[in-house]
């Protein structure tokens, strides 16, 4: 399976979607990786650095997308990107609301083919739900114990103070007759 990482395009973006050592570990799982040449440069990654990893260094976008089944980038993709993945590809990116549209139109290009395009945000978005529900979970549980502590101080205060209560009682008895037998 062919992983690709093309050079960031957009103006200002230094990121880059994988290091060395991620390739490495991409390797490890039998991925065939291909970095387009210059992608880590403003990272400070060279393609050495990527090859010595065990990286394909290719020298450009086209040969770079050529094939992938999986694209990773940091930004969303341009339009010229989403036209060089292949039917079938995921792509694992960040998305702001025009790669969110060229993403939609091509769902739209290719919804009578096998394709998936799915922007980090959307994945986001579904690991928040699912930690959502987990941390409304929570909320119940922790809801249930306040709720049993409150009680069980309730009945510890009154077993507590009750018989607190009857020996004040018996007390202020005990001062009132002798009051009175002193009268």
């Amino acid at each position: 399976m062919r992983l690709a990482v093309p050079k960031e395009i957009r103006e200002g973006e230094t990121r880059v979607a994988a290091t060395p050592e991620s390739v490495k570990k991409l390797k490890g799982l039998g991925l065939d990786v291909v970095v387009q040449a210059g992608a880590g440069a403003g990272a400070r990654i060279s393609d050495a650095d990527y090859a010595a990893a065990g990286a394909t260094v290719a020298p450009d976008a086209a040969s770079t997308l050529s094939g992938a089944d999986i694209v990773l980038k940091v930004r969303g993709p341009s339009a010229s990107e989403i036209s060089q993945l292949k039917n079938g590809a995921v792509l694992a990116a960040l998305s702001d609301s025009s790669s969110a549209q060229l993403l939609a139109s091509a769902r739209v290009l290719l919804e009578n083919e096998p394709a998936f395009l799915q922007g980090m945000d959307a994945i986001a978005f579904q690991y928040d739900s699912e930690s959502s529900a987990r941390v409304a979970e929570l909320k119940r549980i922790e809801l249930l114990l306040t709720a049993m502590t409150l009680t069980i101080l309730a009945l510890e205060g009154l077993f507590v103070f009750r018989p607190a209560v009857q020996i004040l009682r018996k007390l202020s008895a005990g001062l009132a007759r002798r009051r009175v037998g002193c009268a």
